[in-house]
């Protein structure tokens, strides 16, 4: 259909409704769009069109997004129909013998899943350069950047135009990194909000959650609402939303007391082009009737604490699924199939104990407090997404053993990305919003935090946002131009 890219997963949806179209045929352009950008890309793996074909003819479920194509992350999102390689040759082409809750809630939509797309080593990162892929995933504002990580693949995938939504998973910011890095609305709800069943009560330490790439928050809503819920034997529940996603994008912002940082939440500069975006971003907010003022966090909120509790964290949960694999094979691990980072996360797991384990899990659940206690006198926190534009293809590739220096050295992942993994561990909701673009075309997310089980009100912030300062035009320009920024 020759309209296919005028219209996000909503629109689709209705054409399929109408008769305008139908499932097969969307499918077919989604393909043929595979086909085209995918080896400039390298963002979608895993092809299942069989599986995907099946679903049709068996009738797809009738809810609001039926009969749109759809990609799930290559990790997690267990599927049946649906191999992974969970961004690892080690488990490459790997199987499940269950649907986990996520992926049946994501059906029970009526999308048509046809592939997974490409991700980091079991998700650890914010590139998406994994040797399973044969080279790195790439973006499409610039193919010289990254698209980002840890959901890479779903970010160069929605803003190319193969799909106009895919799933993601958010550890740190693996959502919301991608979106800042493609132009893209990336949501992280309050944690426990979505299920992570059966296979896990949580993720790396409850820091980690699911969500959504869409170009519209339209869409992004209709999915979460989708999944909003805990699963069976969850061992503990977001709070209650009042009101769904959907009905909170129609719902009037309350005016909002709003405090911006220029720069990182530890004191640090920031790129002109991320201080540009947010400086902008207050001066739209303040013209819309919120009470708008730049904030210096205090230094006791000692985000560096956090972040190297995380990456202890993070090394044990790496450590875990390897050899929870290797003992499923009955083999010792062959790390010549491992990534560096990894090879460098077990390494750095073997010098641990239980009792860092667990202290560094408390540490993490000290510093929510303090990032909670920053709530008190105001509603959103205001920053950038990263502290740069999203950087060049290389410079963050996963080969550096020493996984402590390549998460929290100089120049690392937490230099890169220093706001996104706050919300995680604090459990508040936060978004990335495509709120502005360098004079070179590239993407700046501005993100936005708000206290846990605010969802609801940060919704209709975005919405606010999406009518004020209206991100379709530019995402169009990319799609208008064969979803790859010409250089």
């Amino acid at each position: 259909m020759s309209d296919y890219h005028s219209h996000d997963a909503t629109g689709l949806a209705e054409l399929v409704t109408k008769g305008e179209t139908t499932a097969h045929e969307l499918l077919d352009m989604a393909l043929a769009e595979t086909r085209r950008l995918n080896p400039a890309l390298n963002a979608v793996t895993m092809l299942a069109e069989d599986a995907a074909r099946a679903a049709i003819e068996k009738g797809l479920p009738d809810g609001p997004l039926k009969g749109v194509p759809f990609l799930l992350k290559d990790l997690k999102c267990e599927a049946r129909a649906y191999p992974t390689n969970n961004g690892s040759k080690y488990f490459e082409g790997h199987t499940w013998a269950y649907d986990s809750t996520m992926f049946t809630r994501i059906a029970a939509t009526g999308v048509v899943s046809f592939a997974r797309t490409t991700s980091p080593e079991l998700g650890v990162g914010p590139v998406t350069e994994a040797q399973v892929y044969g080279g790195p995933t790439r973006n499409p504002w610039n193919l010289g950047r990254t698209s980002g990580g840890s959901s890479g693949g779903s970010g160069a995938a929605v803003a190319a135009g193969i799909v106009p939504a895919a799933h993601g998973s958010d550890g740190g910011g693996s959502v919301r990194i991608p979106a800042a890095s493609c132009g893209l609305v990336g949501i992280k709800p309050t944690r426990a909000r979505f299920p992570s069943g059966p296979a896990s009560g949580e993720g790396w330490a409850g820091m980690a959650i699911d969500g959504f790439l869409t170009r519209s928050l339209r869409d992004n809503c209709t999915l979460m609402d989708a999944v909003t819920g805990p699963d069976l034997g969850a061992p503990y529940h977001a709070p209650y939303m009042a009101q769904s996603f959907t009905d909170a994008r129609q719902t009037p912002s309350r005016k909002l007391k709003i405090r911006y940082v220029e720069t990182t939440l530890d004191g640090r500069d920031i790129h002109s082009e991320c201080l540009k975006a947010v400086k902008e971003t207050a001066h739209i907010l303040r013209d819309l009737g919120h009470d708008v003022e730049a904030y210096i966090p205090p230094k006791s909120l000692d985000v560096p604490q956090m972040m190297a509790a995380w990456t202890i964290t993070v090394a044990c949960g790496t450590a875990l699924a390897i050899q929870n694999a290797a003992k499923a094979r009955g083999e010792e691990v062959d790390q010549t199939q491992l990534e560096g980072v990894t090879r460098g996360a077990l390494a750095y797991a073997k010098t641990l104990t239980g009792p860092d384990y667990l202290n560094a899990v408390n540490q993490i659940h000290a510093f929510g407090r303090r990032m909670a206690a920053e709530f008190l006198a105001c509603d959103v926190l205001l920053t950038t997404t990263l502290a740069e534009p999203p950087c060049e293809v290389g410079r963050l590739k996963p080969d550096n053993e020493d996984f402590v220096a390549y998460r929290n050295g100089k120049g690392g992942v937490f230099d890169y990305s220093p706001f996104t993994a706050a919300t995680n561990a604090s459990g508040q909701p936060s978004m990335s919003l495509p709120l502005y673009w360098s004079d070179d075309h590239l993407p700046i997310g501005v993100h936005f935090a708000m206290a846990a089980g605010q969802d609801a009100a940060l919704v209709s912030l975005a919405a606010e946002l999406e009518v004020a300062a209206n991100w379709a035009p530019m995402q169009a320009k990319l799609l208008a131009k064969g979803g790859i920024w010409p250089r």
